[in-house]
């Protein structure tokens, strides 16, 4: 119960708590983390890339990579670059390599144990804009290049009208909506570091699949046709780098799987069990 207590007194018992815990980490013996990041400015295009060792005190940082960076840009080198944006896990923004491993920095916890480096590099094969931010032109074209939204020939008037779907329906789409586009399963696949201009890769194929599987859509056989070439779909040798990299626990490789199966006639898209149209 707390009646009686003033907002004040409240106020005052937080400041107190503050307080203690500040004077207790002050206190607290150094815990120094090294930091190895890779570098690269393109204003100085003489200058090869680099690793370059920072220490972060964790009795001061919070828990994951991406607290680690955002305090050394703060604290220790303001020319740092990185991309971040959600720190939820949900955006996608902060993926890059850590400990050799495609990730997503607010999500990656930092290793306690302060005798060995954390080792963090911008996503794998890809040109590099500055520091830990890759250029992802080419892969956002991919994913346009799919035409990802809902395509029905039935006309509606918007506001009036809805594309009716089933729960049955509805749950063939759980582990495909779910990517986050962060291209961290894209950048771990061989077969897109070597054919990265003509493979769409696993990101961008599963997003496919998701609009191809999706009951409302029509458009099934005219997507299907875009991905008949032998670069599209095919360069996927089932390497699975993809799955076991997934921040978001996704299964890419199974997509292009069922994709494939499409393709090859092996299977077909069901039946919706409500028409789209009420």
């Amino acid at each position: 119960m707390m009646v009686g207590i003033t907002p004040y007194t409240c106020r005052n018992a937080l400041r107190q708590i503050r307080s203690l815990h500040t004077a207790a980490v002050q206190n607290a013996e150094a815990r120094l983390k090294t930091f190895s990041i890779y570098r690269w400015n393109p204003d100085k295009p003489d200058e090869k890339p680099y690793m370059q060792k920072y220490k972060v005190d964790l009795n001061t940082c919070g828990p994951m990579v991406l607290d680690a960076l955002i305090k050394i840009k703060n604290e220790v080198d303001p020319t740092l670059t990185f991309r971040r944006s959600c720190r939820e896990g949900i955006c996608g923004s902060c993926a890059m390599n850590i400990q050799g491993t495609n990730t997503l920095a607010c999500i990656s916890k930092i290793d306690k144990n302060t005798s060995s480096s954390c080792d963090i590099y911008p996503l794998p094969h890809m040109y590099i804009v500055k520091d830990l931010v890759p250029d992802l032109n080419n892969f956002y074209e991919q994913y346009r290049s799919i035409q990802p939204w809902l395509q029905h020939k039935g006309i509606k008037k918007v506001g009036n009208q809805q594309y009716l779907q089933s729960v049955e329906d509805r749950k063939k789409l759980d582990g495909l909506y779910e990517c986050i586009l962060c291209a961290c399963c894209s950048t771990s696949c061989p077969s897109y570091w070597w054919n990265g201009d003509k493979y769409l890769g696993p990101a961008v194929l599963m997003q496919a699949y998701r609009w191809i599987i999706d009951s409302r859509d029509t458009q099934t056989n005219e997507r299907l046709e875009k991905l008949k070439d032998p670069f599209s779909v095919y360069r996927c040798h089932t390497i699975m780098n993809c799955t076991r990299t997934c921040p978001k626990g996704l299964n890419p490789g199974k997509a292009i799987a069922e994709i494939k199966k499409l393709l090859a006639n092996i299977s077909q898209k069901p039946q919706a069990e409500l028409p789209a149209s009420p």
